[in-house]
Parts: C-alpha cells; structure tokens; sequence
C-alpha cells in the first residue's frame, strides 16, 4: 500500500539564533514614545490589538474568533515588523518571551498587562520572525515561575519537545466548487458513511516502528484514492490538534488551534483535506472540549492558580482520565473553546465535530460516587455551566457554518441531544448510538443457535431511535483493550466468522442512521488495533479478507445509489419492520423506504448458518422482483450457491396490495430485494 521508502516530513525547526531585532530610528523615537508610552528602546513596545467590545466579549463568552487576536500574529507596526503576543494570565505578575531567539532567558522581552484588570499580557516585538520557537515565562500567584506555551500557537515543536512556534496560516485553497455543493453532501438526507482513522496508525513507512510517521502529504497521496475505491463519504480524523502523548491517542490535547506536527506543518493538514473536499470527501475531526492533561507546558494552573480548569476538584478533576476540566463557568474559557471549535471550520475548511465524552460533560456525577461531587443550585446533576456552553457552540457553529454537522458522543439517555436548542435540545446535528452498538455486537457474539433467545436485542433500537439523529458507530474503542477486532467478535469457524461480520455490516449499513467504521474492520484485521504500528495491509493477500473488503466497498454503494437508504434516515417514514415472528429461525426481514414508493427495499436477514430454500414473506405495497444484493456471494468469499435470480411474487389481496414472496435465504447472509 504505502511507499516505505518515503520518509515523513519535519516540521519547520527554529534557527536557534539569536533574534535580530530592527532598529528604531532617532528620528522616529519620539513619535514611538508618544503612541506607546514606553521607552522604545525596550525590546517590546506596549502594542494592542484587542478593542473595548474584544475585551468586553471575551470576558462575556461571546467572543469566537479568538485566534485573530490572541497568541502570535506577524504584523507591522509604523512600517516596522514584528511579532504581537497576546496571552490570558489573570494571576501573573510578570509575563515575558522566551526562546532561541535569545536563549531561553527568562525576563528580558516582558510584555505588558493590559490597564482594564483583563488579565491579559501583550506586546510587540520588532524584528520577531515566522519559524521562531518560544514559551511563555510566567511568574504567577506566590510567585510560581512557570514556563508555558501558547494556547493559542498555530504550531508546535514535535513531541517530546514542547515549545510553540510563531507561523502563520496562509494557504490557496483550491475547493470552492465543494464549498459551493458541500450543503447537500453533509445534509441530514444524504448517504453518511464515515471512515474512522487514526493518522499515524494507519500506515507508518515502517510499520512498526512508532517513532515513523507519513507526512500530511504521503497520506493524501494514499489515502483520497483508498477512500474513492470503497465509497466512503466523509472521514473522521481522530484528534490531529496538538499533543503531548501518543498513548492518548490526541485525546488529551494541548494545542487547541494547531495540527500536530507529527506529519508536518498546519499547511499540510490543509493540503490534505483540500484534496479529500476536490475529490468528494468530507472531513470530521475529533474536538476534546471535556479535559486536558496536566503537562507542565499546557493549561493546567497556567498562571500559579486553576485559570482553565475548575478549582474545585469535585467538577475539576476527571478521574477516569487523570485530567482535568474546562471551567465552563468562566466567561474566558467558554470563549476559548467555541473560538477553538470555530477555528478549524473557518481556516481549515472542516465539514464537522465530533465532540468526544458530551456524557462526562452534562453530569456533575459522572464516574463520581456518593460524596464526590456537588447538586447544582436545583439540586439535581446536571452541569448548567456546561450545557449552556454545548448550546452556545452548537448555536454558533450550525449560525456561521449552516451546512456543516456536530456529532456528540453521548452514551447516557440525556434528552434531546440533537435537537434545535429552541426546541429544548442541546443542538448537536447527531449523535452516537451507543446502545445500538452494545446490543448488536452482544447479539452477533451469541453462537447462531442460542440468537433466536436474544431477538430483542436485535430489534430494540428502533424502539428509540426517532428520539434522536443516531450514527451508528463500530469505532475505535470496540477494537482495543481486550474486547478483540471486529472479525474475532463473531463466532464459528473461519467462514462462519466472516458470514457473520458480511452480515453485520449488511445489516449496519441498511439500519437507518448515519455509519462509522473504524479503519481496519473494513477488512476484516485479525489483532486488535494498536496505534505503535500500523493495519494490517499484508492480510489483503487472502481473498478472505480482500474479498470482505470489496464487500463492504459494495455496501457503500449502495448506500449511495438507493435513496431508500439514506433520505429518510431519520424519519419514522423510513423505515418498516416487515416480520419479526420467526424467532425459533431467527429471521428478520424490514423494509427501508424513499420518498417514491419504487424505491423502497426489502431486507430479510438470515441470522443462521442454514440454507432455507423457498423461504416466504408477505409485504404490502409493491411486488419486489430483483434481488440486488446479497451477502454470500462469490465474490465476498461467500458460497455463491444460493440466490434468486428470479422471485416468486404472488398477490393475496388485492384490496391490500399485499404480496407474498418466496426466496431464497443463504445461511449467514442477508439479502436486499427492489
């Protein structure tokens, strides 16, 4: 699949020299005292940016374009350029910056704190160039010193160094015409079949090492031809904003406006997702607003006191996690994170959030026992700070980007999660299925024999699934820490293993809802997901799992090509159980329907390895007389000895329009009939 012999590319490595700052000219001295009150022959001149009403909004958490104000911008200033800082350090009596450029002293370019108690430092310096590494030296409360980085940097070192650097975001997009079209290819009534991925797992220029990584560019080059060949929609990029540990996963993140540069500078996360929109595809990220780790160069205690997370550690402090939690109270951290969110819609041109861990967020006593945590003012558990914030970003986002989605991960039966926030919701446009995947999985695990006891886990979603926009998710998290990969879920023999997962993805993807697969599972990987190495590419020489794989290809489109599939996803006209009345042979058959009556389908489900020949099932409506898919065909490794080239449709009642069918049912396999 990959080149091997193709090595990452580095991020841009500060020079390690000392700065060369522009001189002031004698005859412009005066004028430079004048406007900045202070002595310009001082390495930073007191500069702002920030007006009264920025100030006034931040403060507020209303203001969501924060990155145009705060951290680093190259600017000139009286025709001189520089570099402006801007940093949030309410507690800190003193704030200087520090780096290569004069190395590493602390004290010698301070900026300034703002005259109206914001809490905020800045300054301009003359001279500052793009590429320079620095850190914040912050002296905070009791007169901590500390040494942090940006939380607004565009770029950072590469782990395990943990300076920002000063860069800047320019780049000629080159997708207007998915810009233009992308509202119809993200909308609630189109075909959502997401391809979850991890980047540095999913091929490595040598597979297993962990220290190799492909560039952003050597994965667009393999990636946007892979996701073309099997049709999916969108892929979701599991978190790509900077962090400090790789066993997190991105989860715990530290740099909340920059792509991580394990694969390279920012421009070429954005080459990678202008090449996925110019070809069709639309990008989710991962978006972590529930928890941030405690490294010394991050937000926790950034200024000496608890500045972004909450003091008390009853709502601070994550206990699954080991991290700690955004103050949503506050009216600067509220305004950081929506800015945040906002940030990689407007300058990367994303097409949605996944927001992770929205459970952790609602609930004060969330992985919390009796005593561990605090009722809000009405005595009940839900943390008011926090669903307000999830209302204003999903408010903001769905008002400045309408034709794009937020997607929450939220397992617990919180109401409304996708629904309008002026219809009482917290406003995502969808939401994890959760319960979905824990029944399906529990059910396809049962040997076949024993699934005819457990139907109801099989058809229970539907009983809630028009309370929310449900994705169904077989993701990451169902692939590691010994619950096995897809593949080894399913029970019998090696056939058997694989008819069952051909049928849970036949199911899956003609169940109403969005999809998400995670990378792997597409082919059938054989060991757990492990994120030091790569997929396992060499299994695509088996026509087991190269044929699974092309399978699953077909599934996509489908979904696709048949409007029943995807234009009533969420609507209760969508979709129709047909016969759940065969429990002792666990056969299942529903239907899903268009808006025209000629494209609706039927689905019927063998959930057992035996063959049933002249199988009959009754529906109302139209007579189906092409059977258009079937999960053990030859050519996905199936037995190819049973299909129906021609359907028996005869009619019962007239009055009805009823019909009765008879087919034939392949063991383990479902069939789709139009």
């Amino acid at each position: 699949m990959t080149d091997k012999k193709k090595k990452p590319t580095t991020p841009a490595k500060s020079s390690g020299k000392a700065l060369s700052v522009a001189p002031v000219k004698k005859a412009t001295r005066k004028k430079y005292e004048e406007q900045f009150f202070v002595d310009a022959s001082k390495p930073v001149w007191n500069y702002s940016l920030l007006t009264e009403e920025d100030i006034r909004n931040y403060q507020a958490g209303t203001h969501y374009r924060l990155y145009r104000k705060f951290g680093t911008h190259s600017i000139q200033v009286n025709d001189i350029w520089g570099m402006y800082f801007c940093v949030w350090a309410p507690n800190a009596t003193s704030v200087s910056v520090k780096g290569n450029f004069n190395d590493w002293k602390n004290h010698e370019y301070e900026l300034y704190p703002r005259w109206d108690k914001s809490g905020i430092w800045e300054g301009f310096i003359p001279g500052f160039k793009l590429g320079e590494t620095y850190k914040y030296h912050i002296v905070g409360f009791g007169g901590k010193a500390l040494d942090k980085g940006d939380p607004f940097a565009f770029f950072w070192e590469k782990r395990p160094q943990t300076a920002s650097i000063t860069w800047d975001l320019y780049y000629e997009w080159k997708d207007q015409d998915w810009m233009k079209k992308r509202k119809k290819h993200n909308a609630a009534d189109a075909p959502w079949s997401v391809y979850e991925l991890h980047l540095a797992s999913w091929q490595r220029p040598d597979k297993n090492d962990e220290e190799s990584y492909n560039s952003y560019d050597t994965i667009r080059e393999q990636l946007v031809p892979y996701l073309l060949e099997m049709g999916f929609t969108h892929v979701e990029f599991m978190p790509v904003m900077e962090h400090p540990f790789d066993g997190s996963w991105g989860y715990q993140c530290t740099g909340y406006f920059a792509a991580t540069s394990r694969f390279g500078d920012p421009q070429g996360l954005m080459r990678l997702i202008d090449a996925l929109h110019q070809a069709g595809i639309g990008v989710i990220l991962d978006w972590v607003p529930s928890h941030f780790p405690y490294d010394s160069h991050g937000l926790y205690m950034f200024d000496g006191t608890h500045t972004y997370e909450y003091a008390d550690m009853r709502k601070g402090f994550h206990p699954d996690w080991n991290s700690y939690i955004f103050n949503y109270k506050r009216g600067e951290v509220k305004s950081f994170l929506i800015s945040s969110a906002r940030f990689w819609f407007d300058l990367f041109h994303i097409d949605g959030i996944r927001v992770d861990a929205v459970s952790s967020m609602l609930k004060l006593n969330y992985s919390r026992k009796h005593g561990q945590w605090e009722p809000n003012e009405f005595g009940g558990d839900g943390n008011l700070e926090a669903i307000a914030f999830i209302k204003d970003l999903n408010e903001t986002i769905y008002r400045d980007f309408p034709d794009v989605q937020t997607i929450a991960e939220e397992a617990t039966d919180w109401p409304g999660v996708s629904k309008p926030t002026f219809d009482g919701g917290l406003g995502f446009g969808m939401k994890w299925m959760m319960g979905w995947m824990h029944d399906t999985l529990d059910y396809f695990k049962f040997d076949p024999v024993f699934r005819q006891h457990h139907q109801n886990k099989f058809s229970f979603s539907m009983m809630y699934f028009y309370d929310e926009n449900f994705m169904l998710p077989l993701s990451h998290d169902e692939v590691v820490h010994g619950k096995s990969p897809m593949l080894y879920k399913m029970p019998g023999d090696e056939w058997q293993k694989f008819a069952n997962l051909r049928l849970l993805y036949t199911y899956m993807w003609t169940h109403p809802g969005a999809k998400l697969l995670f990378m792997g599972s597409e082919f059938g990987q054989t060991s757990e997901w492990n994120y030091k190495s790569e997929l396992q590419w060499d299994l695509l020489q088996y026509d087991c799992h190269r044929l699974l794989k092309d399978c699953l290809k077909d599934l996509n489109g489908l979904l696709r090509r048949e409007p029943a599939l995807h234009v009533n996803q969420f609507s209760m006209d969508g979709f129709e159980w047909v016969d759940l009345n065969h429990r002792a042979e666990s056969v299942v058959s529903y239907k899903r329907k268009g808006k025209k009556k000629g494209d609706d389908l039927l689905i019927i489900l063998n959930m057992t390895p035996v063959v049933r020949q002249d199988w009959e099932v009754e529906v109302i409506g139209k007579p189906y007389s092409a059977e258009i898919f079937n999960s053990d065909q030859a050519i996905y490794w199936g037995t190819g000895n049973v299909f129906n080239p021609d359907i028996r449709c005869e009619l019962v009642d007239k009055t009805q329009k009823k019909y009765r069918l008879t087919v034939n049912l392949p063991a383990l396999a479902g069939i789709i009939l139009k």
